[in-house]
């Protein structure tokens, strides 16, 4: 709660973001997981008691609210539900839609979970209530015909945006009246858009939320996934009291916009590479580095997003270590040594120019587990359909080490991104349907 008010603190504060990773530490599936109490509960004391946090979110699933709203949900096992109906592109109006209640769908889940947790650890483990942003939630209900809408009927999305605003602020109060330390509001969607765009359409409904929190007497964070730089400072100027980002953006450059907006900030620890499918040393040399980036005032250390559902839990372990013990963290700096680059020699690319085919190669964390790479698989797919060319479409998940070889050979730098007969074409914004259809039609000719 130091770190939160942007104070000097003796070590970083460790915030790993267990989602349905915490199922995975006690052997049930995230289906399993993210439906039950008794298991958040198992999952995130197991959390606790391995890797020594100072927060933990209750639950990380950013289409609790979605569900209760009309939204369907496809399930897995191992990642969090992924919306695929949108009420509001089928008929329905904001009128239409449930009420956002306690009672509703799986919030009396969450917070019986969040009520257990509070008196068991909740003395040392600020407790996040994560809420789904307004601009993802309204691309949850509108679906992606949202950013042609924004253009088209700019005055409906702003108040289907502000609707999600007022819903995101009953949600907060949900978890602030049974005991949340920490309201993160969780908008990835905004990684997609401009600066014109954020200012235009998500600062006034995004500090709505941050207002109301604050009266409540609440602390908020803003939480956005993706390459954000865009948008990094208009995000650092708006009123929440802290920002956390993934591993895409520049720790330097954040520390420098947040120490001067005067918010707490947090990261940004590489989620594949380092902690999934590295081992104990990458964990810890990942951990140093963006501890030395970031300093010790206003900073938390945590994972670019939340954790995926099978990560070693040595590797958090081996970073949580480099948290806790200075001595360790100082043998570490001197001892280890970055492994040499692997050369993916094994990774074969297609020969794109001899293809009879448009091949559509997408580079995402994984388009079940992540928003903006869901909305980005569903585009190339939609403008696949509608292109008059045969194309293939094939996805890239750097959660497999298959993906980061592909990500490595595209010289793609950014997630999510449409690479087109093997030239990145749209990195991290998803591109209008008719821009992508003219793109695809272009790369036949």
């Amino acid at each position: 709660m130091q770190a939160l008010r942007g104070e000097e603190t003796p070590r970083p504060a460790w915030v790993p973001f267990v989602g349905c990773h915490g199922g995975y530490l006690i052997g049930a599936t995230a289906t399993e997981y993210l439906k039950s109490a008794d298991l958040l509960v198992e999952g995130l004391k197991k959390a606790k008691e391995l890797y020594q946090p100072d927060g933990l979110p209750v639950m990380f699933d950013l289409q609790l609210e979605a569900e209760i709203l009309g939204c369907n949900l496809r399930w897995a096992d191992d990642s969090p539900p992924a919306v695929f109906s949108h009420p509001l592109a089928e008929g329905k109006s904001l009128e239409d839609l449930p009420a956002l209640t306690a009672d509703k769908g799986r919030f009396p889940v969450v917070i019986e979970a969040l009520q257990r947790l509070k008196s068991e650890i909740g003395e040392e483990t600020a407790l996040y209530g994560l809420v789904c942003g307004p601009f993802t939630l309204a691309l949850h209900l509108m679906g992606s015909g949202i950013f042609l809408e924004m253009y088209d009927n700019e005055e409906q999305v702003k108040r289907v945006i502000d609707h999600c605003a007022d819903l995101a602020i009953q949600t907060a109060n949900i978890y602030l009246d049974n005991g949340a330390d920490v309201i993160a509001m969780v908008d990835p969607m905004n990684s997609q858009i401009s600066p014109e765009h954020f200012t235009n359409f998500v600062v006034d409904p995004l500090n709505k939320t941050f207002d109301a929190i604050r009266e409540r007497g609440g602390v908020s964070s803003i939480f956005v996934c993706g390459d954000v730089t865009r948008n990094l400072e208009l995000m650092c100027a708006a009123r929440a009291d802290s920002i956390s980002v993934d591993e895409q953006i520049d720790m330097v450059e954040l520390r420098r916009l947040a120490d001067l907006h005067g918010v707490a900030f947090g990261g940004n620890m590489k989620l594949t590479t380092a902690l999934l499918l590295g081992d104990e040393d990458d964990s810890k040399l990942e951990a140093i580095q963006v501890m030395d980036q970031c300093g010790s005032k206003g900073f938390i250390l945590s994972p670019g997003c939340d954790l995926p559902f099978n990560t070693p839990a040595r590797n958090i372990q081996a970073a949580s270590l480099m948290v806790h013990d200075a001595y360790q963290r100082d043998a570490a700096r001197q001892s280890l040594h970055a492994k040499a680059n692997d050369s993916f020699d094994d990774i074969v690319m297609p020969d794109y120019e001899k293809s009879d085919e448009v091949i559509i190669d997408v580079i995402t964390l994984d388009s079940l587990a992540c928003a903006p790479c869901q909305y980005m698989m569903d585009a190339a797919h939609k403008a696949a359909e509608a292109a008059a060319v045969h194309c293939r479409i094939v996805e890239h998940k750097i959660k497999q080490r298959e993906g980061i070889g592909a990500m490595v050979k595209l010289g793609v730098s950014n997630l999510p991104t449409i690479c087109i007969n093997g030239t990145p074409r749209f990195e991290s914004i998803i591109p209008g349907h008719d821009t992508l259809v003219e793109a695809l039609e272009a790369a036949a000719s």
